[in-house]
């Protein structure tokens, strides 16, 4: 919860994907805004109802709305944009593991429920599996107002893409976290990311 709570507020994100099969590289961005729910929020009860999770067993979540586009988009197509709500259930024995509850998933549109974790470098780690997919998603700080985030897609069939994103925090309508891609360490993140997507990890 700390780790949604320091996400809260209004996001300014740069994106580059890699579409392995293609070997291409595809640039979008979007603007993102994220606010922290606590355990009583009604946002949370009812989706821990829709996956039949007993709603006491929470301890929040996060709500999230997106909107934005890739190079790919043409005539209006394929805009990404959207809301989703974030439900945290933990385990009993350690609660930096757990259930994530989604009302809506990264890698298809539907609910789903996969795995976080907090790992070593307090970096947010989720797990997904979906019908036709899996997904990995880890999301980390770099300061307080540039978070990083990498995700690799492994679609049946060896669809594989990997992405790299670098969100900066806006305040009063400006980004405040200077330009995230200059970073050496975001771009050897996603040099490593596009990596285990090749390999299929």
């Amino acid at each position: 919860m700390e780790f949604f709570q320091h996400s809260a507020g209004q996001w300014q994100s740069q994106r580059t994907t890699h579409h392995l099969p293609f070997r291409r590289a595809e640039l979008g961005g979007s603007n993102i805004t994220v606010e922290a729910l606590d355990k009583d929020n009604e946002k949370i009860i009812a989706i821990c109802e829709l996956h039949e999770i007993e709603p006491a067993l929470a301890v929040g979540g996060a709500y999230v709305a997106w909107n934005g586009e890739m190079a790919w988009d043409r005539d209006g197509e394929g805009n990404h944009e959207g809301t989703t709500i974030f439900a945290l259930v933990p385990d009993e024995d350690n609660p930096r593991k757990g259930r994530l509850l989604r009302e809506r998933g990264y890698a298809e549109i539907v609910p789903v429920v996969g795995r976080y974790e907090m790992d070593d470098e307090d970096g947010l780690v989720l797990e997904t599996e979906y019908d036709t997919m899996s997904s990995v998603e880890r999301f980390w700080f770099v300061t307080p107002d540039l978070r990083m985030r990498s995700s690799i897609v492994k679609r049946f069939g060896g669809f594989n893409t990997a992405s790299f994103c670098a969100e900066t925090r806006v305040v009063d309508g400006k980004a405040i976290a200077g330009t995230p891609l200059e970073d050496t360490a975001a771009v050897e993140a996603f040099d490593q990311t596009s990596q285990l997507a090749a390999m299929g990890w």
